[in-house]
Formats: structure tokens, C-alpha cells, sequence
């Protein structure tokens, strides 16, 4: 049953990437599927989102499953993925955040005699999401907005083929990572909005060990835990919730109230949003001719 309050998943994969966003929860209960899988679900304070945090493990199938459930089970309005990556671009440094405008599934293609034949595979970022990121946060000199690669592998090498791969068919990533592709295409499948946010730990390269020996892990995930909280500040509820609207292109605050057909309703409506009463309120109707 979907909750009450209109609710955001944020998935993590890794214990500490969980833990950087339950930092920011208050008033946390918990709630089990049936299948097992776990969610805690808090406020957030300042908004009027209830957050669903699921920790989901590591790798791409695992996400897409996951994620598919989540979207069945507590119908999120929207979700989040939040966590860590390795940097791609040497303009970016350890502890920015990456928001992804778009995710690249990088294992895509055919191998020929000629070599190996790119067959890209693509997901774009919810539109809604991106635009409250984007408001969130203009003033952040560390927070980008760029694509992202995914791929069932940890880069450590930046020599290596999947470097050289990544450099020629898949250039404007700025970060790679593990599960953003199955979390993003399970969401679009479901008609979803998705947004990936990580933190950089590393640059995937030889130095990954020592970044994560001197603890840009726990930064980086706070890092983006953060991001993820300015955004969802930044977001209304939409899908008919309180303070949404379900019509293109209207204002939820303002404007005559609309029945099911669209048109206004004529002087029998009372439109009583940010009224304030001190006692109780009588009306009166007076039949009239038509």
C-alpha cells in the first residue's frame, strides 16, 4: 500500500553510502518485503518527502532488480541512487559530485575480426530531477552535471583496454560506476523519473587503493548524500500529491480549481488554499437561474 505522504526512494550499494544519507533522516521506522528486502523510511526534515532508503548491494543485475521492486512495493515518486564512483576527468577532483545528466551501459556491442563494434546503450536523466539539480546546485563550484558510464567492473588502470575503450566511445563520461544503469533502466521501464548522484573516490586508476586508505570513501558518499538532499529540498511532489499537479505546465499554488474535464468551476467552488480560519466557516447556497 503506498504511503500517505509522497515518498523517494534513495538506493545505495555499500554500507557507508547508506549511511550518509540515514544521517539526514529523522523519525526512521522500518519495513521488510515480503521477499526479504529491507527499507527504512524517514523524514526529511525541511521537505515534505518521507524517504525510503534501501541498501541494494553491488552490480548491475542486482540493482535492476531491486530498483524494479522498490518501484513496485512503496511507488516512489521518484528515485535517487547515491553513492561513489571513480573520476574520469582530471578536472574533477576527489569529493565532487557528479550529477548524471545521462548513463551510458558500457558492455554493449559486437566483437568482429575488425574489432570490437560499439553498440551504445543510453538513459537520460529525468528532466524534473535535472532541473531541480541544476537549482539546487548553480552555486556549488563542486557539483557537475555530466554523463556517467556503468559497467559490471571496477576500473583501476588507466592504460588498460576498458580505459582506452571509455576514452574513445564513451568521452564526455566524467565518472564510472557499477549499478546506475540497471537502477535507471529498471525506473524507465516503469515510467519513472531517476537521477544518479555520486561522489569521487578515486580516479580509477593504480592510486585507488591509497584514495580509499585515506578515507575519500566516507567523503565522497557524504558528499553526494548531500547533493541528493539539496535536490529533494529544491523538489515538489508531484502525481496529483499535495503542492503537485497532475496538468502540464500549470502552477499547483495558484489558478482556479479544475474538475476532471479541465474546465474552471463556476461560483459555487470556494477555493480555500493558504486560507487561514480562526473559527468555523458557514456557507450558504442560493439556487439561481441557469
Amino acid at each position: 500500500m503506498p504511503e500517505l505522504q509522497p515518498i523517494v526512494a534513495v538506493l545505495t550499494a555499500l554500507p557507508l553510502e547508506y549511511k550518509a544519507v540515514q544521517a539526514h533522516l529523522t523519525a526512521v521506522r522500518k519495513r521488510e518485503h515480503p521477499r526479504g528486502t529491507r527499507a527504512a523510511i524517514g523524514q526529511l526534515p525541511g521537505t515534505p518527502w518521507a524517504v525510503a532508503l534501501v541498501e541494494m548491494g553491488e552490480g548491475t543485475l542486482t540493482a535492476a532488480a531491486l530498483t524494479e521492486r522498490v518501484m513496485t512495493w512503496l511507488e516512489p515518486q521518484a528515485v535517487l541512487f547515491v553513492g561513489v564512483a571513480g573520476g574520469l576527468k582530471s578536472d574533477i577532483e576527489l569529493g565532487d559530485v557528479v550529477v548524471a545528466t545521462k548513463v551510458y551501459g558500457i558492455h554493449g556491442g559486437k566483437e568482429t575480426p575488425e574489432g570490437f563494434l560499439v553498440r551504445p546503450e543510453a538513459w537520460r536523466a529525468s528532466h524534473r530531477l535535472t532541473a531541480a539539480a541544476r537549482e539546487a546546485l548553480r552555486d556549488d563550484p563542486r557539483a557537475h552535471l555530466k554523463p556517467i558510464a556503468a559497467g559490471d567492473v571496477v576500473l583501476a588502470a588507466p592504460e588498460s583496454a576498458l580505459a582506452e575503450h571509455l576514452r574513445t566511445h564513451y568521452n564526455d563520461a566524467a565518472a564510472i560506476e557499477m549499478e546506475g544503469s540497471g537502477v535507471v533502466s529498471a525506473v524507465d521501464l516503469a515510467g519513472g523519473d531517476a537521477l544518479v548522484i555520486r561522489g569521487i573516490s578515486d580516479r580509477a586508476d593504480a592510486g585507488k587503493s591509497h584514495a580509499d586508505g585515506e578515507g575519500w570513501q566516507p567523503r565522497a558518499a557524504e558528499n553526494a548524500a548531500a547533493a541528493a538532499v539539496a535536490v529533494l529540498r529544491e523538489l515538489r511532489p508531484f502525481r496529483g500529491q499535495v503542492g503537485g499537479s497532475d496538468r502540464e505546465g500549470e502552477d499547483s499554488e495558484e489558478g482556479p480549481h479544475r474538475g476532471a474535464t479541465g474546465a474552471s468551476y463556476g461560483g459555487d467552488h470556494l477555493d480555500f488554499r493558504g486560507s487561514t480560519f480562526n473559527g468555523p466557516f458557514i456557507a450558504k447556497r442560493v439556487d439561481r437561474e441557469r
